[in-house]
């Protein structure tokens, strides 16, 4: 019996495959381990079932897209799940994997957990990321405030789960899901959590999959030029059209719309900030010089 399926996980030589809505547990064909083929969760592939229920991978199918930073494919939606307290939010690292979500052009969601600790009238914080034209959900595992309304985000989607660790993903997707994940507490000493999942794999959730990946600091800004960076910032992108020069990049420039609509509040002060902070950060990187060029060749 011949399958198209999507592949949840690699683990120990043995491939897990969703098709006809049941988990087959596969082998690959010998040309793939020949040609050292690389399988990503999130792909769509080809399975053959034999008698004993046994799968075989038969054919990878095009991807539509692939990160590095989780090794996953055909992923079209990143949510980014940051705490409201215990721990503060981490606006560093959020708006660092903003960039890196609108760099990799996928659609996002940002949840900010633990709704029942801290209600989100008392911070503004989720306000912030709604004003720069993200959707930002306020959400409690506990309460389950906000749940519903973050699972109809993933209803037939491919989405990543990232984020701080310690606030709650676990939780998060025991809720929305029905599984029974294990949770980490959180230190005490440090107010960070522990990591409890160990590798990246692919979860039904809500009507889609969702590729729960290890905790993990990302801070890093992917290659690109400065003058490039403001175009991953949809609300200064918003805005640029009014600036005096094309090749404005919104720091020192004079007539500039986006540190005109900083001043009237249009903009986040906060978010404006992490902008000049990466484009700084930006300008110092050395070039990458090709080798040849290096030697004089």
């Amino acid at each position: 019996m011949r399958l198209r399926g999507r592949l949840l996980r690699g683990y120990g030589g043995f491939y897990y495959v969703l098709a006809e809505d049941r988990v087959w547990e596969c082998s690959l064909r010998g040309r793939f381990r020949l040609q050292k083929q690389d399988f990503l969760p999130g792909d769509e592939v080809e399975i053959i079932v034999n008698q004993d229920g046994k799968g075989t991978v038969e054919a990878l199918l095009p991807r539509k897209s692939a990160l590095k930073r989780p090794p996953t494919a055909n992923v079209d939606l990143a949510v980014l799940v940051f705490s409201l307290v215990k721990p503060k939010p981490d606006e560093t690292l959020l708006n660092r994997l903003l960039v890196q979500v609108e760099h990799a052009g996928l659609e996002t969601v940002i949840a900010f957990t633990k709704a029942d600790l801290l209600p989100p009238a008392l911070t503004d914080v989720p306000a912030r990321y709604r004003q720069a034209g993200y959707e930002a959900i306020c959400v409690s595992a506990l309460s389950g405030e906000g749940v519903v309304e973050l699972g109809t985000r993933l209803w037939e989607r491919i989405a990543v789960l990232a984020g701080q660790s310690g606030v709650g993903k676990t939780s998060l997707l025991n809720a929305l899901g029905g599984l029974k994940r294990k949770t980490g507490a959180v230190s005490l000493k440090q107010g960070r959590g522990r990591h409890t999942t160990r590798h990246v794999e692919m979860l039904r959730v809500a009507g889609g999959l969702v590729a729960d990946t290890p905790g993990f600091s990302s801070y890093y800004l992917p290659e690109m030029k400065p003058a490039e960076l403001a175009s991953y910032f949809p609300e200064i992108t918003s805005r640029a059209g009014g600036c005096r020069f094309k090749s404005c990049v919104h720091d020192k420039e004079p007539d500039c719309a986006v540190k005109t609509a900083v001043a009237a509040g249009l903009i986040s002060q906060a978010r404006y900030g992490f902008y000049l902070d990466f484009l700084h950060e930006l300008r110092g990187r050395r070039p990458r010089v090709r080798r040849g060029a290096e030697e004089g060749k």
